[in-house]
């Protein structure tokens, strides 16, 4: 996919906070702030006092894994509280150690890639045992790190619970119906189902543009004022620039106004709903936390979620079980290959952008159905800067890799990654 523009972005950072920085800015897979405002509230875990920078747009290659390991300086964040019970991840009978993989020609190993890649943290699970983890970046098994827009598919997959309880009536229900702030915009007649394959029709611009016209600038821009309903200030100025339905377009905006919808209909915020339908019955062994548009605000239903790399792992291994028989049930019959799938034309593969082959299902990354592919079936979560939440229901096998690239968004290190996670597949076949 195109890879992010690099520089011009001091118009959109505040040199005075954030000093001699390496700017590095983003694409359509999530925003990070795009003003450089003071955004810290203060910590609200205990966190070694490493130096970051004010915005995770805005880091060094030395402060970058740091900036990454504790956003909860930068922004307002709401605890999502782990259960008592810890599921355990006992190791897997056969280790990926030792495994290497074909990329662009070439045999890679795990350690060259860490290395090339800038990778903070690797998991896979094979039926929820480790078969590898590595840790890298100064991270280790207690250290959380940022899901940037990973956490899309958290905030779909809540909207799925509120489904399953009622709180959500129908996905075909529209915005209004749960947000009366939208009524008389363009999104008053958007549907549920439309907000979760991003396909709403509404006009927003997530690539960065020099021109200053990003839809994303003026996102960073409503964070940094820390004020109550901003986002949906933002949102309900959007045009409508296609029929909903017909057209795929990324927004992180959108994401945000999904869990906004999720929270009014079950009356209660993003995280405390997650901590209850998700971080619980997942068996997470530490609080997450979630960032918020404003000091006890609405949290931000597009990025925002820190957790440990074993805990995006029972994320992901939680997922995997809702779709297999006799699963949980804490979200709908059926729900994992729904949203693991792409259901319209408009998000259908190869049709997101030219020359890419994945599709789009409900805030998840869908790869091509190809059978004897090891990813046939399999769908992933996607953050900037290299996050991943890989999910392979065929295989059952769960994957997470964290990473501070220093572009936004690399189509060859997206692919090296995949080659490795097709490898470890492979390797674990059985």
């Amino acid at each position: 996919m195109t890879e992010v523009a690099q520089g011009q972005a001091t118009s959109l950072v505040s040199e005075n906070i954030l000093g001699d920085t390496d700017m590095t800015l983003i694409d359509r897979r999530g925003l990070l702030l795009a003003a450089g405002a003071t955004l810290g509230a203060g910590p609200v875990f205990a966190q070694p006092a490493e130096a970051i920078a004010g915005n995770p747009l805005a880091t060094t290659a030395a402060n970058q894994a740091a900036t990454f390991r504790n956003q909860d300086r930068t922004r307002p964040v709401r605890a999502i509280r782990a259960g008592r019970q810890v599921r355990p991840l006992p190791p897997h009978a056969r280790t990926l150690a030792g495994l290497t993989f074909k990329s662009a020609g070439k045999t890679r190993t795990v350690d060259s890639y860490m290395a090339r890649r800038r990778t903070a943290g690797l998991l896979v699970l094979k039926r929820g045992e480790v078969a590898l983890e590595r840790y890298g970046l100064g991270n280790g098994p207690e250290s959380r790190w940022t899901s940037f827009s990973t956490a899309k598919s958290m905030t779909s997959t809540l909207a799925g619970a509120a489904l399953k309880d009622g709180a959500i009536r129908s996905l075909d229900d529209t915005v209004a119906q749960y947000l009366p702030r939208m009524a008389g915009t363009a999104y008053q007649d958007v549907s549920i189902r439309n907000l979760l394959r991003m396909a709403s029709g509404v006009a927003w611009i997530e690539d960065y543009d020099p021109s200053g016209k990003s839809d994303i600038a003026a996102l960073g821009l409503a964070l940094a004022a820390q004020k109550p309903g901003a986002v949906l200030d933002l949102m309900a100025s959007r045009p409508r620039a296609a029929p909903q339905g017909s057209v795929f377009n990324y927004s992180t905006g959108e994401s945000c106004l999904l869990g906004a919808v999720v929270s009014a209909a079950t009356g209660r915020p993003l995280a405390d709903y997650c901590a209850e339908k998700v971080w619980g019955p997942a068996g997470m062994e530490a609080d997450g936390y979630w960032q918020l548009e404003s000091p006890g605000g609405l949290e931000l239903g597009g990025l925002g979620v820190s957790a440990r790399l074993r805990d995006f792992g029972r994320f992901g291994q939680f997922i995997l079980e809702e779709g297999e028989a006799g699963g949980r049930r804490r979200l709908p019959q059926g729900w994992r290959d729904l949203a693991g799938q792409p259901d319209a034309e408009a998000t259908g593969f190869g049709k997101l952008e030219k020359g890419y082959p994945l599709g789009y299902g409900y805030q998840w990354w869908v790869f091509p159905r190809e059978a004897g592919s090891p990813h046939d079936g399999a769908f992933t979560a996607q953050g900037v800067f290299g996050q991943f939440v890989y999910v392979n229901p065929r295989e059952q096998v769960v994957a997470v890799v964290w990473s501070a690239w220093r572009s936004a968004w690399r189509t060859d290190s997206e692919f090296e990654t995949y080659d490795l996670l097709a490898a470890a597949v492979e390797a674990l076949h059985a």
